[in-house]
């Protein structure tokens, strides 16, 4: 399973925090001594009396809270190298395709194997072990999907060594949430917080580390809104407690009790504890394990659209005071946003009133909405400020993949320079706009990483097929008084927008 690190933090008294407190607290005198005497009695005083501690510990906490937490064990099928749970040596975990956090860990060389000689890999029995909690007194319990994916049977443990067998009620890839049931009647469970904790908050972590079960870490929240694997859902609490494998699927709690967040990953070089672990936090636990209560599985509002960050250089090139918000690469076709006179280059601040920050922060407001909602967008295009209302549609895995294709270069018309240090040359292929067949390396292009097989397609919003419309539309930027161009490109047939500075332009 995949683990979650969390590691305490120890903190070292040096020598000169020791003479501060000497020196502030430690030493009193009740007569005039000679410089000998007063030698003497600092000596004596340097030994410091600690008052009686006070309890500040978890211990009543724990004890209310552990009936609610159980060990999960998994028996299963599955066809790549180790379970669902991790593998036996509790490296990395191995994730199924389209798990929001497979990028995150492929970095570390955890790549699938196939079978003999090439082979299709074989299925292949597994058990795992991971962690739980109950939210309901009827027998609802929350985990990760990755802990019950591919499961044939699930075994719940709870705190007193007693089982029972649940039935998977449903899962969220995306998320990586899953809920199970047990049958059972007036059992002891947890509440997910209704306020979102805050970074320096204490945590209790309660799970079952490489199946020890039980077992209890201590920590804080680190840092919060961390995407860790490419997802357009994450939205991941980062915590210091120590987390291993086995955890996964357990909860973190406040102090009140209140299940803050379910712990899904760690960071780590080799699997081991390296005190930065991952959750995801209870406001996105209660909207999934609702839905999965209620039908088994997750519908997210659709808006159809591709869409990036706003760097300040694309800022600047549309007017734009602030660099928040998502730029629209381009419209799904026949997509809900598109029908709704959403256009490329649009670069969306709000949604009903809130203020978006990023790409991410689109796809978590969006993902958050049913389908059939309508919506506000407030959209900064050509330089002013419009309203644009789309009412949502269902997100399905087929809506949720692009497919562009690639442009193909040319291979007849000579590359022409042009005035930002690209050489240029229309795309031959049909789809239109420009080609670079070279970057200039002391270019202001060359620093905004366009690169040769780049495709241009539109400069201020505005298509260019041709090096004389290339040039009249970097002019038109110029004209307005504006140091950089907003540039739409494409690259392996993915578009995005780049801020060109142009004073730096060669």
């Amino acid at each position: 399973m995949r683990p979650t690190l969390l590691s305490r933090t120890r903190r070292w008294l040096g020598a000169s925090a020791l003479a501060l407190l000497v020196a502030t607290g430690g030493i009193t005198t009740a007569f005039v001594m000679t410089s000998q005497q007063a030698t003497a009695q600092v000596q004596q005083a340097a030994q410091i009396i600690v008052p009686p501690a006070q309890a500040t510990g978890f211990a009543d906490l724990v004890e209310a809270v552990k009936p609610a937490v159980v060990s999960i064990l998994v028996e299963g099928k599955e066809t790549g190298p180790g379970g669902p749970g991790g593998q036996p040596n509790f490296n990395m975990p191995d994730l199924p395709e389209g798990s929001p956090f497979k990028d995150f860990f492929d970095q570390f060389g955890q790549q699938g194997q196939g079978g003999p000689n090439g082979a299709p890999p074989q299925a292949r029995k597994f058990e795992a072990a991971g962690s739980g909690f109950m939210i309901s007194a009827d027998g609802y319990i929350v985990t990760n999907n990755h802990v019950v994916e591919n499961a044939t049977k699930v075994t719940v443990v709870f705190d007193d060594g007693s089982e029972k067998v649940a039935k998977v009620i449903g899962t969220d890839q995306r998320t990586d949430l899953a809920v199970i049931k047990i049958d059972g009647t007036d059992l002891p469970f947890v509440k997910l917080e209704d306020t979102r904790s805050r970074v320096g908050d204490w945590v209790v972590a309660v799970g079952n580390p490489f199946g020890l079960g039980g077992t209890v870490t201590v920590g804080i929240i680190s840092a919060e809104g961390r995407d860790i694997g490419g997802s357009s859902y994450g939205d991941f609490l980062q915590i210091d407690a120590a987390v291993n494998s086995g955890n996964s699927g357990g909860p973190d709690f406040n102090m009140k009790g209140e299940v803050v967040g379910v712990n899904t990953a760690i960071y780590s070089p080799n699997g081991g504890n390296v005190g930065i672990a991952f959750a995801i936090p209870a406001s996105t636990v209660k909207q999934i394990a609702e839905q999965l209560i209620k039908g088994g599985s997750v519908v997210r509002g659709y808006l159809g659209v591709s869409i990036q960050d706003v760097t300040r250089d694309i800022a600047d090139s549309v007017g734009l005071k602030t660099a928040k918000g998502a730029i629209v690469r381009e419209p799904s076709t026949d997509g809900p946003a598109g029908k709704a006179g959403v256009q490329s280059g649009d670069i969306i601040t709000a949604v009903d009133g809130k203020q978006i920050n990023d790409a991410l922060d689109l796809s978590r407001t969006i993902a958050s909405k049913a389908p059939t909602t309508p919506v506000e967008l407030t959209i900064w295009r050509n330089g002013a400020e419009v309203k644009v209302s789309v009412t949502l549609e269902t997100l399905t895995e087929d809506a949720a993949k692009a497919d562009p294709s690639a442009p193909t270069p040319p291979k007849e018309v000579a590359p022409a320079k042009s005035s930002v240090g690209l050489m240029l040359v229309p795309n031959s292929d049909g789809t239109g706009g420009l080609l670079i067949q070279g970057v200039d390396e002391d270019s202001a292009a060359a620093d905004k990483g366009f690169a040769v097989g780049d495709a241009i397609l539109e400069v201020d919003n505005m298509p260019v097929s041709t090096l004389d419309e290339f040039e009249a539309a970097i002019k038109g930027v110029k004209d307005k008084g504006l140091n950089t161009a907003l540039v739409k490109a494409s690259r392996g047939g993915e578009a995005r927008f780049v801020g060109l500075p142009l004073d730096t332009a060669k």
